[in-house]
């Protein structure tokens, strides 16, 4: 295959999901207490209404609201008072004209008032008569019966990701287990003579084995699981053995390093040596990232990341983690935001470019200037706040353009 046979990133990502158009995840059921940050496979639907009555969301006085109107600090309405409402507890009243009833925050609303009067505005004549200072419209002060969900309706839809503000959603609905999305297992293959781990000297010549780290997390901030992570030396058999080893265990495994044209990156030889469909991407028309493999292995899918870490990670993002989301169906909000471009910025004809940047605030406004530096260079991703993606038809960017700056 001619390694210079370059697709688009869409043509890239297109091939990908025809090929496995049918791969699945699968699901499995979990406790609450497990579910954070996991992806929901269904959506889940009320059985009850919430609240299930209606409730007070002041300290005050239930009251019929039409009996406050015209009510002043110079004018008060006069009430008389029944009693009052403990939490927990059933209003044994039922509110007439001229009657009110003391309600805590959170506490059942009397049958016959249609609102609440804050404490602040009244005064205790005596234990049964009441001045109110305050005219209040009708259900104020009140959340309403099936206000906030109703019985019936879609609590939560599928495809979000669960945060602690959707936990506290499925307990008020009595939802002690969900059905989430399993967690896509990797499997991360770090290739070279020249990669040493963390606790290896690091000699003249070697370097330090970064993108299975920056790899590591990305996979962990997308909700995967890493099932194994490894160095191979630059050895035929090795590799083989070792991505033999990882389809076994893993759904997707990352070979990193290994993808360009050198005679000894062996990763597209190793992917099409197994029973599949062997590399259909060899090579993408994207910057950072371009010696880029993509193929199947005994029904794996595995990817041929760049050495680079900027380009490693950048592809990981826009190719990989976009098909991880695809899969789950993935609907949470990717974050971004609005910046006014600094500078004027060429990009590559033809490939679509990722550009580092940095972000500025100015009388309110938020500017954009770029980072730079080659992509085997860490720091150009730590330095920087974001990236903006400048398609393969633009000629690049021009100042004071108005841009999406995706926040790393």
């Amino acid at each position: 295959m001619d390694f210079f046979d370059v697709v688009s990133v869409q043509e890239a990502k297109e091939k990908l999901t025809e090929r496995f158009i049918e791969y699945e995840f699968g699901t499995e059921e979990v406790s609450i207490l497990e579910c954070t940050n996991r992806v929901l496979a269904r959506d889940i639907y009320s059985s009850i209404n919430v609240p299930e009555f209606n409730r007070s969301t002041v300290d005050g006085y239930a009251i019929q609201s039409k009996d406050s109107h015209g009510a002043s600090e110079s004018i008060p309405s006069l009430f008389n008072i029944l009693g009052e409402v403990k939490m927990g507890e059933i209003p044994n009243h039922i509110i007439e004209s001229g009657e009110a009833l003391y309600v805590p925050t959170g506490g059942m609303i009397p049958e016959g008032a249609d609102g609440m009067v804050m404490i602040e505005y009244t005064e205790k004549l005596d234990e049964s008569n009441l001045m109110v200072y305050k005219s209040i419209s009708l259900n104020e002060n009140i959340i309403l019966k099936g206000d906030d969900i109703k019985d019936g309706d879609i609590a939560l839809k599928k495809g979000r990701r669960i945060t602690p503000e959707m936990v506290g959603v499925l307990a008020a609905l009595g939802i002690s287990k969900v059905e989430v999305y399993k967690r896509p297992k990797f499997y991360i293959i770090s290739t070279g003579d020249e990669i040493v781990d963390l606790d290896e000297d690091l000699e003249l010549g070697k370097v330090r084995d970064i993108n299975s780290y920056a790899l590591h997390s990305l996979i962990t901030k997308l909700g995967g699981e890493v099932v194994g992570k490894t160095i191979v030396k630059d050895e035929y058999e090795l590799l083989r053995g070792e991505t033999k080893k990882a389809m076994d265990v893993s759904d997707i495994v990352l070979i990193s390093g290994g993808s360009s044209v050198g005679a000894r990156d062996y990763t597209g030889k190793v992917i099409d040596s197994f029973n599949g469909k062997g590399v259909f991407v060899h090579g993408i028309s994207i910057k950072p990232g371009k010696p880029t493999i993509i193929g199947e292995g005994n029904g794996k899918l595995i990817f041929g990341l760049p050495g680079h870490p900027v380009s490693s990670i950048i592809v990981f993002k826009s190719i990989v983690e976009d098909y991880v989301r695809e899969k789950m169906g993935v609907v949470d909000f990717i974050p971004k935001t609005k910046a006014i471009m600094d500078f004027n910025f060429p990009s590559s004809s033809g490939r679509e470019t990722y550009q580092m940047v940095k972000l500025k605030e100015v009388d309110g406004k938020t500017y954009a200037t770029p980072s730079f530096g080659k992509s085997g260079m860490i720091t150009l991703l730590s330095n920087s706040h974001g990236y903006i993606v400048i398609k393969a038809h633009e000629e690049g960017v021009y100042k004071g353009e108005n841009r999406d700056v995706f926040l790393l």
